[in-house]
């Protein structure tokens, strides 16, 4: 089942996306269930938003594919390697990145996300299904040479904008059968199967539930394949797994300071 959060009327809804059609739901399905409110939307009239607003935190892994840990110059770590990304850096289908004045690197990095459906703490990784909503597409993006320069993550990966999620959270999807391919103008940078990622999507919660009280909302991203690379204000940037949809961007520069 699809779920799309969208905006129609000046409205903010949730809806359960039908060939071409929203079946409107009375409200966040996370929290509400599935009833409906008998109305029908055509997905033409409606605006796409970020699927899911985290009302915590964006936890994300780095390295998480062997052959981009190489291409980042190092091994893949042992255990899940942790970093944040603020609620405020989310940003939805349709939306603009903003490179920031800050950096002269800005790249994507295109990512499965996991959302979590309920309260989760020490989850063990066969049990970690039992929290997870469903999954939608993600794009870290991320300051290169500030990641570089300050030795920690946090303002490169933080930007207002550098946390795209969408179109949709598919609340049925198989990692195991599933692939991601990211493309720049029509371009394909990055193609993996998910059966490549060093730890799987279980594990990650295991680790990620010891660590942080996850809650529902929270976004899990689950590291980006080899293949990533710049982007330039006017470029396109489309992030699609197979099974949920394709997270299309556009990206401009920041306006300079008034």
């Amino acid at each position: 089942m699809k779920i799309a959060r969208f905006s129609h009327n000046d409205g903010i809804q949730y809806g359960i996306v039908d060939e071409q059609e929203l079946v409107v739901l009375a409200g966040d399905p996370m929290f509400a269930g599935y009833e409906t409110t008998g109305e029908r939307i055509p997905l033409a009239d409606a605006a796409l938003l970020a699927p899911v607003i985290p009302r915590s935190k964006v936890v994300c892994v780095g390295k998480n594919y062997h052959d981009h840990a190489a291409e980042m110059g190092g091994v893949a770590p042992e255990e899940p390697l942790l970093f944040l990304k603020p609620n405020t850096s989310v940003i939805g289908p349709g939306d603009t990145i903003v490179r920031p004045a800050l950096s002269e690197r800005t790249e994507y990095e295109g990512e499965l996300a996991v959302v979590i459906g309920r309260i989760a703490k020490n989850v063990r990784a066969e049990n970690a299904a039992d929290y997870v909503f469903g999954y939608t597409v993600g794009n870290d993006v991320t300051a290169r040479d500030l990641q570089r320069k300050d030795g920690q993550w946090s303002r490169a990966k933080g930007f207002d904008t550098f946390c795209p999620l969408g179109p949709v959270i598919e609340t049925e999807f198989d990692p195991s059968s599933a692939t991601i391919r990211t493309s720049v103008n029509g371009q394909t940078r990055q193609q993996a199967p998910f059966t490549d990622m060093i730890h799987s999507v279980g594990a990650i919660i295991e680790y990620a539930s010891a660590v942080f009280t996850l809650l529902p909302g929270d976004v899990i991203m689950t590291g980006t394949p080899a293949g990533v690379g710049t982007f330039e204000a006017g470029d396109s940037v489309e992030v699609e797994v197979s099974g949920i949809g394709v997270l299309r961007n556009s990206v401009r520069d920041a306006l300079p300071l008034s």
